[in-house]
């Protein structure tokens, strides 16, 4: 794998979390990012990717155009101006919040690959979870740049197939 990108990262934030967007700024850094993460995707079946608010929709889609597989958008509470489903969660923060996606985003028993771009606690991606299986969506892998290596993301990993790039970078 081509790790070199990973140097764009920019650890000088505040806060808690590094920002990935100086990767999706350089088109040979980016396209190597994706390349990587479909290579760690090697042999998950699915059908649909399911990208999260924000980051997430720019991975997500990339990775929806390189495999040519419809693409899910999980938002933001508030955004949709339709029909949704919601699950309210506690972000990394300790911040209430919640997503939501379109009431008829999936088929029942489609297998759908999560895509988000930093795991902290996993709340974020629980929350996604359980709007896709309130949908009989299943799924397939979990899929992000880094998750933070701690209980709540050990049991999420132990759950569902989480498949990240590095570990607390």
């Amino acid at each position: 794998m081509m790790k070199n990108y990973l140097e764009l990262i920019d650890k000088s934030t505040r806060g808690l979390r590094y920002d990935v967007t100086p990767i999706f700024a350089n088109f040979q850094a980016f396209s190597g990012l994706v390349d990587d993460l479909l290579d760690l995707c090697e042999g998950i079946d699915f059908e649909v990717v399911a990208a999260i608010d924000a980051l997430g929709f720019i991975l997500g889609t990339a990775i929806a155009l390189r495999t040519q597989k419809p693409l899910v958008t999980i938002r933001k509470g508030g955004k949709l101006p339709v029909e949704v489903e919601q699950a309210r969660f506690v972000d990394y923060t300790g911040l209430d919040k919640s997503l939501e996606m379109r009431a008829d985003a999936l088929r029942a028993q489609e297998r759908v690959l999560i895509v988000d771009e930093w795991i902290e606690t996993g709340a974020q991606i629980r929350a996604a979870i359980q709007l896709i299986e309130a949908q009989g969506g299943k799924i397939a892998a979990v899929l992000t740049i880094n998750a933070d290596q701690n209980q709540a993301t050990r049991e999420l990993g132990q759950k569902y197939r989480l498949i990240s790039l590095t570990r607390d970078l």
